[in-house]
């Protein structure tokens, strides 16, 4: 259902697309895809709760001495696994669609608020102090968001993961270089 809603929005629009018309594209009922998604916007965020888990995976797998952005770096190489290369196209679509809809950039705009959520508390019941785990993990979620933003380009080869590493390391460059005055 997911594909054919995908198809269905890249084609004709989101707006121009019926619950009951992606339903009716796998040859299923209404009340059927009504039974998988609240709404047909739940069709494009479906698999949150999974994406989360591979955050929170990465966190659990961190040492236990590990700093909080080598945390942050642990959950963002996790996270890339939910993501392999043959997911690119599905995701390029995905996003474009989002990104033409500003009630759907709005949505993914809240689902990465609560990815933030989701992980500064992971760091805060792994000790780290309120400060630290917020910083850390809106952080973490910028780097995500550039690392996927830059993944769906069309002239991108290299993998989530790789461009993560990339993503993070120039951060840490930068802020290691920055020393801001004191008062």
């Amino acid at each position: 259902m997911q594909r054919a809603a995908l198809e269905l929005f890249s084609t004709r629009g989101y707006e121009q697309t019926t619950a009951t018309e992606i339903a009716q594209a796998v040859g299923l009922t209404e009340r059927t895809f009504f039974r998988h998604f609240s709404d047909k916007r739940e069709v494009l965020f479906h698999g949150q709760e999974r994406l989360t888990e591979a955050f929170l995976s990465g966190v659990e797998a961190a040492p236990a001495d590990a700093s909080p952005m080598e945390v942050v770096a642990a959950a963002l190489q996790s996270a890339a696994s939910f993501f392999p290369d043959e997911r690119r196209s599905h995701s390029q679509a995905r996003q474009s669609v989002i990104d033409q809809n500003p009630a759907l950039k709005e949505r993914e705009r809240h689902k990465l608020a609560g990815l933030a959520t989701a992980l500064a508390d992971a760091l805060r019941a792994r000790g780290v102090d309120e400060l630290a785990a917020t910083l850390a993990a809106q952080t973490g979620i910028t780097v995500f968001e550039i690392t996927f933003a830059r993944w769906i380009r069309e002239d991108e080869q290299r993998s989530l993961a790789d461009i993560s590493s990339e993503v993070l390391n120039e951060l840490l460059t930068l802020t290691a270089a920055a020393r801001l005055p004191t008062r």
